[in-house]
């Protein structure tokens, strides 16, 4: 059975996005090589990605241009040559490579792909798939990378969740650049 880590980055206040949905809070902080090194590492773990669409069309405008494979050439290959899905009802095709369009329940979808063999999967952003997976229980690992940054608006990390979402820390880890990883499992 596959496991599926939920990956988001939020602001010290709890955002994910900030308001219009900006999320250039998140390029401002100093990458050093600490972080740098943590971002290739987990490009490298493999497995597949999965994205709704609002999320999958700001990762297109990056990850496949030349801009991408020169400043990030790690996360680059490996974001280019994962397998990717991406749900959406109104994204008909798909034009980044390995990547399907489901336009089916992403709840069915998902417990179908954890129950195949092979690498983790894991969510980057796409915050209503993460609402909706939790609320299914089927998010396995919830990772945030906390940036030392205060917005005072935009969307939380669970924005609508209806139910409350037990979680027990299972790892931190701090960086010189004043980001810290926190990583959740839930709480049975």
């Amino acid at each position: 059975m596959r496991t599926l880590t939920a990956f988001t980055q939020i602001t010290m206040d709890g955002y994910f996005t900030g308001p219009n949905g900006d999320l250039s809070w998140a390029h401002q902080i100093d990458a050093d090589a600490e972080f740098k090194a943590f971002v290739a590492d987990n490009a490298k773990s493999g497995g597949a990605l999965i994205f709704g669409r609002v999320t999958y069309e700001m990762m297109i405008q990056y990850w496949p241009t030349p801009q991408a494979a020169k400043d990030d050439p790690v996360v680059a290959e490996r974001m280019n040559n994962l397998p990717k899905v991406v749900f959406s009802r109104t994204l008909k095709q798909a034009s980044w490579s390995n990547t399907k369009v489901v336009s089916t329940d992403p709840v069915d979808e998902v417990r179908k792909m954890k129950a195949e063999s092979g690498k983790p999967i894991t969510i980057l952003g796409s915050g209503s798939l993460v609402r909706l997976l939790a609320q299914a229980g089927l998010i396995d690992v919830y990772e945030f990378v906390e940036f030392p940054v205060v917005l005072g608006a935009g969307k939380t990390a669970f924005e609508g969740i209806k139910d409350q979402l037990k979680l027990r820390l299972t790892k931190t880890r701090t960086f010189g650049n004043g980001v810290v990883m926190l990583s959740y499992a839930p709480r049975n």
